[in-house]
């Protein structure tokens, strides 16, 4: 029985992940934060996003490929940086940048990963972007870009809608602590899921290892923060321009959900502007990112980055049918992963690929630059 046979959908995959990880990590994955109401928004508004089914065009093979920031690439998606990766699957940060050094797609390692640069780089092959949570102490800041550079990394990626930990309540009702250690109550759990058990047992428990590098602090903090809030701050419009005159490659600007920031991002000297609010992780009160997609958009002639509750090759469709330049998905990598291993990672390109692929024939497009001509108004 093929692999799409048994999981042909996302969902899929993650339903058998959450059977394969201990609950505390699955509180960790898929929550997000306060009522949740935001993450349940996201998905809400996606399904409002209507594109017109259309007739007659004949047989055609959609070309899924696209250009970004000078670079070609066979779909237009690419794995956004999830933090403590290496808690959800043990060695997920190296198995995702195999995955995508070889689907030829971006992967985006966060500062708060489980594993370093150095040792994740050399596997993201030419695509390897480095998502940057700004350290306040530039001596620090210049350090770890030298250290992203020199380990294959060539774009940086400055998220700037976490200036403060968010509450993420589901997150510690799960009990994860920081750093994560195996409590009698979460070792319960994780006695009911050898595989990812084994795993850590090879890999031992994930740390913040490149924030650690730079703190002597031995400290026990709450779930929803880490050892890189000791040293962190939160940027205003200075930092940026302070980061984009150290920075001599691309600098992609993460969690925009303002049309006026967009346009004064261009000015300053971004290279691409992201549209997220965090998967609802963040800020419980805000709209739903598809919703601030189209007045992005029509503020910036920049490239635009778009994620937050993508759960389809039809949700890429209709995000680059509004405006998106590029659709970028965590979860549902680490879904795959946690599912099936680095062979789940690989699953997950290829439904989105084949989803997209029988949605516009659906509707008549032959490529991506068709899709918005097939929204339905």
């Amino acid at each position: 029985m093929t692999l799409h046979a048994r999981y042909p959908a996302i969902s899929d995959l993650k339903a058998r992940a959450r059977r394969r990880i201990p609950h505390f990590v699955w509180e960790y994955l898929d929550s997000a934060t306060g009522v949740e109401a935001t993450q349940r928004r996201n998905r809400t508004e996606l399904d409002k996003v209507l594109l017109n089914p259309s007739i007659l065009h004949g047989e055609f093979d959609p070309d899924l490929s696209t250009t970004l920031l000078g670079h070609k690439h066979p779909l237009p998606v690419g794995i956004a940086p999830v933090g403590m990766s290496g808690l959800i699957w043990p060695g997920a940060e190296q198995m995702l940048a195999r995955t995508a050094a070889k689907e030829g797609i971006p992967y985006t390692l966060s500062t708060v990963a489980a594993q370093l640069p150095e040792d994740v780089g050399p596997h993201a092959g030419d695509h390897a972007w480095f998502q940057l949570y700004p350290p306040r102490d530039p001596a620090i800041r210049d350090d770890i870009l030298t250290r992203a550079k020199d380990s294959g990394f060539t774009t940086i990626v400055l998220t700037v809608d976490v200036p403060v930990a968010s509450r993420r309540e589901r997150q510690t009702r799960g009990g994860l602590t920081q750093p994560p250690r195996l409590t009698p109550r979460l070792a319960v759990q994780a006695a009911q899921c050898p595989a990812w058990l084994m795993g850590i047992r090879k890999t031992g428990m994930p740390r913040l290892r490149l924030m650690e590098s730079y703190s002597e602090v031995k400290t026990t903090l709450p779930s929803n923060q880490h050892v890189g809030y000791l040293l962190r701050t939160s940027p205003d419009w200075d930092y940026f321009k302070s980061l984009r005159d150290v920075w001599d490659g691309p600098l992609i600007v993460k969690g925009v959900s303002n049309a006026k920031d967009a346009t004064r991002l261009q000015t300053e000297g971004a290279d691409a502007i992201w549209v997220s609010n965090h998967a609802g992780r963040q800020f419980d009160g805000g709209p739903a990112s598809i919703e601030v997609l189209p007045q992005v958009r029509a503020a910036t002639s920049l490239p635009v980055i778009f994620d937050s509750g993508i759960e389809g090759g039809l949700d890429v469709l209709r995000a680059i049918a509004l405006g998106a330049d590029f659709v970028m998905l965590g979860r549902a990598f680490h879904y795959g992963l946690a599912a099936l291993g680095e062979e789940g990672a690989a699953h997950v390109l290829d439904i989105l690929r084949q989803d997209m692929f029988s949605n516009m024939g659906q509707i008549g497009a032959r490529k991506l630059s068709d899709l918005p001509g097939c929204l339905r108004h």
